[in-house]
């Protein structure tokens, strides 16, 4: 299923919040040309988890650049830089996530390229804006969340700051990045004009806190988050909310009445908290109270009293017992892809069903400059072996 048929994406950026926009693209069905240096490519192909290399070639790489073309260029040689002029005039979507300035020098920024193609979206993703005392600032996530106060709602009150263990402001700029893309192509189908997207990892890190941030700004005196002594899950809400140890492994819960709590799991300490305001205010002595209790018997005891009651509540599981659960399985959130070598790479799906259908695509991340030359002859480039 191909939502997005028809589409034409150039794919300059690197790394994770432009690609993974561009694969979100891709997987709604558009072409996505990835823009690479002939030499290095995209420099995430070096970047590796616990140093996994699949078919020679980084899983970074390879989960954010499926279902991609590759075409290698050197944006600083005359002649390809005039082939990406031309390839511009085409497209109906550029991505780009270079400093800001860097695509100016080029003579790709959005005012010289809507000159090439009036109608084209052209989408920029910083690290801190284009303008600015930070705008040089290097933008990565863990940088971001440190200088966003991100890191800060994280971890036990006597820890320092701690960071999410993803790379959650790239996940969340490429989501917002790819929702204002599509309403722009949408408004583009109305008018006939294209536009300019522009979004930073740092605006991003804020939106991603909205309710805290919200919380923060509109009390009368404003005070730094507390977070929770024991076991902190939100520096915000009060008892139970946390993770739990019980006997034999893990137990979440979510908000909930304390009191309707103590009675379900027939923890009478908990009785002592009937004034709710207590749930936030004794949150750390509630906590322990509650940890305490849960100690003494398995996970599934507590959750066979909990969930009849329709109380929330989750197991705490790992990788092995999340994906061998039935829940994750009949989610079909897997596929294998395969590169041109035949080598067959698993990795996520687009996470959205259309019509009952999931969206898969076979197709793996490309080699560098592997789909140059036939996009030279489709598109009429110089090399191309078509008369122009």
């Amino acid at each position: 299923m191909k939502l997005l048929d028809g589409i034409i994406v150039l794919d300059f950026s690197q790394y994770l919040a432009g690609p993974m926009s561009a694969l979100r693209l891709a997987d709604l069905g558009a072409r996505v040309i990835k823009i690479e240096r002939p030499d290095t490519g995209d420099g995430s192909r070096q970047l590796t988890l616990s140093n996994l290399r699949i078919d020679g070639e980084s899983t970074v790489f390879q989960s954010m650049n499926r279902n991609k073309e590759s075409y290698a260029a050197n944006l600083k040689d005359a002649s390809d830089l005039d082939n990406i002029k031309k390839l511009i005039q085409q497209a109906d979507v550029v991505i780009e996530n270079f400093r800001p300035g860097a695509m100016k020098k080029l003579g790709l920024d959005y005012e010289s390229v809507k000159v090439l193609n009036p109608s084209i979206i052209y989408g920029s993703v910083t690290g801190y804006g284009a303008d600015g005392p930070w705008k040089n600032k290097p933008g990565q996530d863990l940088l971001v969340q440190s200088m966003s106060g991100l890191a800060w709602l994280n971890g036990d009150q006597d820890q320092p700051p701690v960071p999410f263990g993803l790379a959650v402001i790239d996940l969340h700029t490429s989501s917002m990045f790819v929702q204002t893309l599509l309403a722009m192509l949408l408004q583009r189908e109305k008018t006939g004009t294209g536009g300019f997207v522009e979004i930073s990892l740092m605006e991003a890190a804020l939106d991603f806190q909205f309710e805290v941030l919200s919380a923060y700004m509109n009390r009368d005196v404003r005070e730094q988050p507390v977070r929770s002594e024991f076991h902190n899950a939100h520096a915000y809400l009060g008892a139970p909310y946390g993770i739990y140890e019980t006997a034999d492994g893990y137990l979440a819960l979510a908000m909930g009445s304390v009191l309707k709590l103590g009675e379900l799991l027939g923890c009478a300490a908990l009785n002592a908290y009937a004034d709710s305001a207590t749930w936030f205010s004794s949150r750390d002595e509630i906590k322990r109270t509650l940890n305490e209790h849960l100690k003494t018997m398995p996970t599934r005891y507590w959750l066979d009293r909990l969930e009849p009651a329709d109380y929330w509540c989750a197991e705490v599981m790992n990788w092995e017992a999340a994906l061998s659960n039935e829940g994750i399985e009949r989610l079909d959130m897997f596929q294998d892809v395969v590169r041109t070598s035949g080598a067959v790479f698993r990795t996520t799906r687009y996470p959205v069903r259309v019509n009952g259908t999931v969206l898969k695509h076979k197709k793996g991340a490309p080699r560098i400059g592997e789909d140059t030359e036939r996009i030279n002859e489709q598109f009429r480039l110089t090399g191309s072996q078509q008369e122009t």
